[in-house]
């Protein structure tokens, strides 16, 4: 699969680019650490996201896309010089997979430098080129990226543009390499490239230069830097692979798609893939395969820092057998020692630090001096009188001094490896307490505690899953209404909201959601069904799905505390919900106006299951219909509006499953009676009464 946007990719896209200049950009954001997003506003009116993904690609787009709620330093960064700025040019630094954008404001000109190979990385300068910031600071042999130096391109490598025919011909004809080669590396095509300006020529990319046609490469790759651009994605067993401006003569015979623009084939390719960026990152957050970040058991915890103390452990008696095995060394070889000392020792006193240091470069016993601490590394001899073992020297010491030296350094190791060895067995205590406290939770039903640093992003809102793993979301409060419409509603999502003033904003999304976990976390037990967040379900939206949300919207609401038994629930697109009131009207926070047809769902039963279900390794409480929490869940209870109080009966099922009370109470919607349990709290009606 291409991972990354060619140079000639670069050249189209600056072409197409070329169409926004004269825009202004609103607003700068940053939802993945990898991924900037500017979002110009054209003079056609309407906005264009111009996404920037570092060391890959670079696209415009009108794809919806969640964004972050706090902008990190370098989005801060771009929007405190970029925002309201105009987008005056862009271009490519030669044929380098570098692009140059150039905004202006009021306060002067703006650069930002776009590098699109290795890591990649993307550098805000002022008007003189002098780096504001960096997205990743770097030095190279040739130049750093550092805040308040002068930006400094990499090297200029061959611009094939810039060539004429004899220009190209002597190029050619000086290469010592075979066709292909030379027209990848030195005339700085590349690989792909270069392969296919020799298939479209018809020869072979390994003949060599005296038996090759030049004119006929040359038509070739004037065909192929100057062609009819557009977007091309080219397909394997249905799978894209691949996206260029242009069909390659490699790539003739393969399927392919074609489009208008690069941007809109590469939008179609990667653009759900980079729209899901935010919710990616927060995933990340809460990786449990990072040591020391994210979430795991206490068992896992020592697990990782006993394996940690037993590899400082043996390094310890390593460092001990190297120091004590260094003094022996010097101790045996006593006489070549004295000698390198009694000589360096002259040298110094009659001719200085400086000249010795340039005399020593003759000397093979010694490998270098330091004259601040007044010590030389040298050779000590092997079996053969060779140089062998290095060992540093200090001048103003004899030789058992200098072995005493190694030999104190290897009872320091010791000391340091006794205190080690204590905190080993410490560890091994307080795992062997843990691994018990663990058998003794396994035994009485009650799921693995973990520790985590941060919520899932959806445990903020109201949620749950439903037929096909689609993710629903509903606001707890006003803001909460607010953050789900303008965040986390897209085209071809569904919004729905209970007949009830106060009810809250729902959003059922059309992409993402829940599939299965093929490998879950040695923590989860196996009777719990284990899932992770997804940016794509297979399942599209149906009628049964929406009529299960409408469940959901109206247990969500005061519907549920209210007394009654049913209720009802409208649904529209996100299209028809807006913030935007009629002259002399006002829209408060968390409310919207909800214009056009309405999609109704009446008498709905109010009626939930509550099962447990492990999402992205951690053990949680999840709210459903009573048919997908008994589809998926093995410990479940079944609920309806009563007497018994919200919080009377988290603690039932804190006691049954040891999950926290601070994560069972938000998916409870009120006081309840549970009127069927599968063995989650172990319900008893005679107890009860």
């Amino acid at each position: 699969m291409k991972d990354a946007m060619s140079a000639l990719d670069l050249r189209a896209m600056v072409a197409e680019l070329s169409s926004l200049v004269g825009s202004h950009c609103k607003k700068c954001y940053m939802p993945h650490y990898e991924q900037i997003v500017l979002r110009l506003r054209v003079k056609e009116g309407g906005n264009h996201d111009l996404v920037i993904v570092r060391g890959k690609r670079l696209y415009t787009s009108v794809r919806d896309r969640p964004m972050p709620q706090n902008p990190v330093q370098f989005a801060m960064i771009l929007r405190k010089y970029l925002s309201n700025s105009r987008f005056i040019a862009i271009e490519q630094l030669g044929f380098d997979r570098v692009l140059k954008l150039t905004f202006e404001t009021s306060h002067g000109k703006y650069h930002l430098y776009v590098e699109v190979f290795r890591d990649g990385n993307i550098i805000l300068t002022n008007g003189d080129d002098i780096i504001i910031q960096p997205l990743t600071h770097a030095t190279y042999a040739e130049r750093t990226l550092k805040k308040g130096i002068e930006y400094v391109p990499p090297p200029a490598a061959l611009d094939p543009y810039s060539l004429d025919f004899e220009q190209f011909s002597q190029l050619m004809l000086d290469s010592d390499r075979n066709l292909g080669r030379t027209l990848g590396g030195v005339v700085n095509l590349g690989g792909a490239l270069a392969t296919a300006v020799c298939v479209d020529a018809s020869i072979d990319p390994t003949t060599e230069m005296a038996d090759v046609d030049l004119q006929k490469i040359w038509d070739s790759l004037n065909a192929l830097l100057h062609g009819d651009w557009k977007g091309y994605l080219f397909l394997k067993d249905g799978e894209v692979k691949e996206a260029w401006p242009l069909i390659l003569a490699t790539l003739r015979d393969s399927e392919y798609k074609e489009f208008d623009k690069l941007s809109v084939a590469v939008d179609e390719w990667m653009g759900p893939h980079d729209a899901q960026a935010l919710a990616r990152r927060e995933a990340e957050q809460l990786d449990i395969a990072a040591p020391g970040r994210g979430h795991s058991t206490d068992v896992e915890r020592l697990e990782r820092r006993l394996s940690q103390q037993e590899k400082a452990l043996s390094g310890f008696g390593v460092k001990v057998e190297k120091q004590q095995a260094l003094g022996h060394a010097i101790q045996e070889n006593w006489t070549h020692v004295e000698q390198l000392l009694g000589q360096m020792t002259e040298a110094v006193e009659s001719q200085g630090w400086s000249q010795v240091k340039k005399s020593i470069k003759k000397i093979p016993w010694i490998q270098s001096i330091n004259a601040a601490e007044g010590t030389f590394i040298a050779f000590l001899p092997d079996e053969d009188g060779n140089p062998s073992k290095q060992v540093s020297l200090t001048l103003d010491e004899s030789v058992h001094q200098n072995a005493q030296r190694y030999f104190g350094a290897g009872r320091k190791q010791k000391d340091k490896s006794a205190g080690a060895i204590q905190a080993l067995q410490d560890t091994k205590d307080e795992l062997a307490r843990a691994q018990k406290k663990e058998a003794k939770r396994e035994a009485s039903g009650q799921v693995a505690k973990v520790r985590r640093a941060k919520r899932l992003w959806f445990e903020n809102h109201r949620w749950t899953m439903l037929s096909g793993g689609h993710l629903m979301i509903g606001g707890r409060d006003a803001k909460g209404n607010d953050g789900i419409v303008k965040k986390h509603m897209s085209l071809g999502d569904r919004y729905l909201h209970a007949d009830l003033h106060g009810a809250p904003s729902c959003s059922l999304r059309n992409n993402q959601g829940f599939i299965t976990d093929e490998n879950p976390s040695p923590h989860i037990a196996n009777d719990m069904p284990a899932f992770r967040l997804a940016d794509k379900v297979e399942s599209e939206l149906d009628e049964k799905i929406t009529q299960e949300a409408a469940v959901l919207a109206l247990s969500w609401s005061r519907a549920w505390n209210s007394g009654g038994a049913h209720g009802t629930v409208f649904w529209v697109k996100p299209g028809q919900v807006s913030k935007s009131a009629e002259t002399g009207e006002y829209v408060g926070k968390g409310a919207f106006v909800i214009r056009g047809k309405r999609t109704w769902y009446k008498d709905i039963d109010l009626r939930l299951g509550m099962g447990l279900v492990a999402i992205n390794g951690v053990p949680l409480l999840m709210g459903g219909t009573p048919e997908i929490i008994a589809q998926h869940c093995n410990r479940y209870i079944i609920i309806t509006p009563g007497r018994e109080k919200k919080d009377a009966l988290a603690n039932r099922i804190y006691r049954a499953t040891g999950l926290s009370v601070d994560d069972i109470l938000p998916v409870l919607p009120g006081n309840s009676e549970v009127v069927e349990d599968h063995g989650l709290i172990k319900f008893d009606k005679e107890e009860e009464s």
